[in-house]
């Protein structure tokens, strides 16, 4: 009987044992189904640098706001770079560069089914679900002119460093008065990431010893709007009526301040400086309303996001730093810290060079 018992328990520790081995097996087979689906994401993330260009590939490109001067310039960059890899690209936007906006912009663009899509951001964080959701379903997206947040984006177009326009920008307007008095900042949007981080470096830049006469007393917001920016600068000019000079890192803004400006008894007295187009700027410095301001070029800007949207469909690229790409008529780059890739360094626009420019 005791014999009987042992085999009965004996079967049913058999039984366990067999259970326990299939349970772990099918635990392994669903890791393994993770790991499947992890390791197609690992070997998507292993850039070939000869991967070919796929034939029509489609972009849809989101500019700030529609009707900005400046964002068509940079988006036709787009439309240029997508037309030489024999590909197309569709610009759509709204019409006002509001935070939440482009989402619905976002989430219509999915519906096309694009390879990839180009986003300039008014908000980095308002448009992040949306364009993670566009990742998941295989778009690749690409942040340019103003990054969205970093884990919503394969890489990001810059134009030239942060670091390098708030130093310029201080730099350009302390030359200007000599290094003392009252200056304000006329930005576009509160939210607007390149702007703020623009920003943050010029405070840290006027802390600077070399600029311990200088005092920034306002940053006011023209929202990328002529009309609110022109309002703007002319609150700023009663509000502080000691005011030297303003600096507006916005082609809208800076556009509208120096219209302003150019007709009131301040001209000539406060200095104007800022990030401007040499067509829009031009009659602004020869009538003598601003003395200089800095840009880049948009289209190339656009023009690279196109080129970098390309090679991320292509798998040339992943996003990961020391990854390398060319980029069509403007050469080789490389990708830096968090998905960065850098244009190139600032233009100085005055009398004597202006009229060498066209845009």
């Amino acid at each position: 009987m005791k014999s009987a018992h042992l085999r009965v328990l004996l079967a049913a520790l058999a039984l366990v044992a067999a259970l326990a081995v299939a349970a772990c097996g099918e635990t392994k087979d669903e890791n393994a189904a993770s790991d499947g689906s992890s390791s197609t994401k690992s070997d998507s993330g292993t850039a070939d640098p000869n991967a070919e260009i796929p034939k029509g590939l489609k972009t849809v490109s989101i500019p700030k706001q529609l009707g900005n001067p400046y964002e068509e310039f940079e988006h036709s960059g787009v439309d240029e770079a997508l037309k030489e890899l024999g590909g197309s690209n569709r610009i759509s936007g709204a019409t006002d560069a509001g935070a939440s906006t482009q989402i619905p912009i976002i989430n219509a663009a999915v519906q096309q089914k694009p390879d990839a899509i180009i986003i300039a951001g008014n908000d980095p964080d308002a448009v992040a679900p949306a364009l993670k959701q566009a990742a998941q379903k295989g778009i690749k997206i690409v942040g340019m002119d103003s990054d969205v947040a970093p884990d919503a984006r394969s890489v990001f177009v810059n134009q030239v460093t942060t670091e390098l326009v708030g130093k310029n920008q201080v730099e350009s307007i302390a030359k200007q008065i000599d290094n003392k008095g009252e200056i304000a900042i006329l930005s576009a949007t509160a939210n607007a990431t390149n702007q703020n981080a623009w920003i943050k470096v010029m405070k840290e830049t006027l802390k600077d010893p070399k600029y311990k006469d200088i005092k920034l007393v306002k940053v006011a917001y023209g929202d990328d709007d002529d009309q609110k920016s022109f309002q703007e600068t002319q609150g700023l000019i009663q509000a502080y009526p000691n005011l030297k000079g303003i600096i507006s890192p916005t082609t809208v803004g800076v556009a509208a301040a120096a219209r302003y400006l150019s007709t009131s008894p301040q001209k000539g007295k406060i200095k104007l400086t800022g990030l401007g187009f040499p067509n829009q700027m031009r009659k602004f410095v020869k009538d003598g309303t601003v003395e200089e301001f800095q840009l880049w070029v948009p289209k190339d800007v656009g023009y690279l996001a196109g080129q970098a949207a390309a090679a991320l469909v292509a798998g040339r690229i992943t996003g990961k730093e020391g990854e390398k790409f060319t980029a069509g008529r403007l050469g080789d780059y490389t990708i830096g810290a968090n998905g960065e890739i850098v244009l190139g360094p600032l233009t100085t626009f005055n009398a004597k060079n202006v009229d060498d420019f066209d845009f």
